[in-house]
């Protein structure tokens, strides 16, 4: 209250001073302009008249150097008290910023200490109330998966916490001082406008937001119907003229893909930024890419999607490709791979086989029976109803042939030593073709050695006295 007084004092006291200060120049300019205002007349007046001028211009004179020594005074009162003031208004300038420097510890500390309470509360939700988590018999995560996972939350919510703290304690303590206010002011500035033109975009996005999760749903429910028809399809349990089972999942896949590509289509234009040039520049150079390096992918696509409506084969059957021979074990939209009987893993491109003739043993074996074939020579002496019957017994002998139709013999060429017998037998068992054969080869060695009948094959020169034979000396031994 007395710093108050004091002050209002000093202001009446120095708006007097300037008043009589004002009044006494006034006062002066009007002596010295009478006085050169006379300084014709003073050459003509008497020397009392002058005497009279001089005392009343030191009297003026004496008037002004007090008002002035008192200006002074008042003056110095003045600056006395505005340092006071100033050095006041500092210290609790600096008070303000220690106090807030403080705040801003002690919430370090707080949430240091919030932090570890919470990482301890987890390390405990790990034997009670934490579980793996599975899809479809897969672990996706367990128990020390999840504590980690969330351990890392905390300390991402953690820091978040401490550059807000950061953003909002920067402007507070350059507004403390007046020098620094304006700088406060622009740190304010920086640090909202983007977060302004953040919030402003989400809310008017929200609108695009809403059109592009419709379009999503959408899309989703129109392929999971698609999905359940391709599955009674090909369970079987759906059936359509004309549309075979094994088409329904690669159709299905076809037109998942289909509707996708459509709806990236359709959101395209809904998306942030999707108007921008730059945007725009590198949807063209991911297109331009694409474009360019996957003309033999897209080659071996197209011809997995025509081969598989071709129905050349399926997964399991037992095919040929040029000189290789085995099981298809991976249909894929790239490639075919196939497991020979010497268990090698075969991969071949779908574009390759496009190009190529494939044999499908096991389609026939199902369908009516897949043939095979074997041929022997025997000497022109030795009856052919005889090597027929032979060959047929034979084949009845081997394990995986099927007795109707009945194994039968052709005889393929009249060569200048001997005519060619071929066998043939029905197997529907096109796995089994390669153990069938030599099975049926070892019956043929048999039945022949039994009936005494020489196999001129494969064809051999020798010299020979007339007397020796090539059938084995010691019978094999008969149940």
């Amino acid at each position: 209250m007395n710093v108050k007084m004091k002050r209002h004092k000093t202001l009446y006291i120095f708006l007097l001073l300037l008043f009589l200060h004002t009044t006494a120049n006034a006062q002066l300019q009007k002596v010295i302009k009478d006085i050169f205002s006379a300084d014709t007349a003073l050459t003509h007046t008497d020397s009392s008249a002058i005497q009279k001028t001089d005392a009343a211009f030191k009297l003026k004179a004496g008037q002004i150097q007090k008002l002035d020594s008192l200006h002074q005074e008042t003056v110095a009162q003045l600056r006395g008290s505005k340092l006071h003031e100033n050095w006041w208004e500092t210290g609790k300038h600096a008070i303000y910023f220690m106090l807030v420097l403080l705040g801003q510890y002690l919430l370090f500390r707080l949430s240091s200490w919030l932090y570890q309470k919470a990482k301890a509360r987890i390390q405990q939700l790990k034997d009670t109330k934490l579980k793996p988590i599975s899809i479809q018999n897969y672990e996706i995560l367990d128990t020390q998966k999840q504590v980690k996972l969330l351990v890392f939350v905390a300390s991402i919510i953690r820091y978040l916490l401490l550059f807000i703290l950061l953003v909002l304690t920067i402007p507070i303590l350059f507004s403390i001082f007046p020098q620094t206010k304006e700088l406060a002011y622009k740190i304010a500035y920086y640090i909202w406008n983007p977060v302004k033109s953040i919030l402003v975009g989400i809310l008017d996005y929200i609108p695009n937001l809403f059109t592009i999760i419709v379009i999503c749903l959408a899309i989703k429910y129109i392929i999971r119907g698609i999905r359940y028809l391709a599955t009674e399809i090909d369970a079987g349990r759906l059936k359509i003229n004309g549309f075979y089972a094994d088409w329904a999942m690669p159709t299905y896949h076809i037109v998942r893909f289909l509707l996708y590509a459509f709806m990236i289509a359709m959101i395209y234009p809904y998306l942030p930024g999707a108007n921008s040039g730059v945007f725009q520049g590198v949807s063209v150079f991911v297109g331009l890419i694409v474009s360019l390096g996957s003309s033999t992918v897209i080659g071996n696509i197209i011809a997995g999607f025509v081969i598989t409506y071709m129905r050349a084969f399926k997964q399991g059957d037992r095919i040929k490709l040029n000189d290789t021979v085995g099981n298809v074990i991976e249909k894929t939209a790239f490639v075919t791979r196939l497991r020979t009987i010497k268990n090698e893993i075969v991969t071949i491109p779908n574009s390759f086989i496009m190009s190529s003739q494939t044999v499908n043993y096991s389609s026939s074996a199902r369908s009516y029976g897949l043939i095979i074939h074997s041929e022997v020579t025997i000497g022109y002496d030795t009856p052919w109803r005889q090597v027929h019957q032979l060959l047929i017994d034979a084949a009845k002998a081997t394990s995986g042939v099927m007795p109707e139709p009945a194994p039968f013999v052709l005889e393929t060429s009249l060569s200048d030593f001997y005519p060619v017998y071929q066998i043939n037998a029905y197997i529907q068992d096109a796995d089994k073709m390669t153990s069938i054969y030599s099975d049926l080869h070892q019956n043929i060695q048999d039945y022949f050695d039994k009936a005494s009948v020489e196999i001129l094959s494969p064809h051999y020169t020798a010299f020979r006295n007339g007397n020796a034979s090539t059938i084995p000396k010691e019978k094999p031994a008969t149940d």
